[in-house]
């Protein structure tokens, strides 16, 4: 796999796909998700698009319908307990990561946990929305038992 995004305007074979964020605040969700998780800024804002690694974040605000969407009202999550959606970033050493976005401010809601397939951890942005950060272990040896 490549750590390459494709080009977000112009999709190579057609389509690819990307994660939007409806939030409260453009700017502020920009800032933390530059700072701690280390994204780079496409484009500032309607939307605000972000590369991280081999994909795309769009953040955009809160609002009403829209002449293509008449009755969907956007709006970041009402209750940052309620887990309706989430983020899912594989990594290859998740220790170092939350060490890494720890230092930037990332605010982990514990420190990675193993549970045998993945060693795991989460933290939220400042919207509310969970971003879970994952290890793959034992999921691993069994793929590779089951390969052979």
């Amino acid at each position: 796999m490549t750590d390459e995004a494709p080009d977000y305007f112009r999709p190579k074979g057609g389509a690819m796909l990307s994660t939007l964020l409806i939030v409260r605040d453009v700017d502020r969700s920009r800032e933390y998700y530059q700072r701690v998780l280390g994204a780079t800024c496409v484009r500032e804002r309607e939307p605000c698009v972000l590369r991280f690694h081999n994909s795309y974040l769009v953040l955009n605000t809160e609002g009403g319908p829209t002449d293509d969407k008449p009755t969907v009202n956007a709006q970041a999550p009402a209750d940052s307990n309620t887990l309706g959606c989430a983020m899912n970033i594989r990594v290859t050493d998740v220790r170092r990561v939350y060490a890494e976005w720890s230092s930037r401010g990332g605010e982990f809601l514990t420190e990675p946990k193993d549970h045998g397939v993945e060693i795991r951890c989460y933290l939220r942005d400042p919207d509310g929305y969970l971003i879970e950060v994952g290890q793959g272990t034992g999921i691993l040896a069994e793929q590779d038992r089951a390969s052979h």
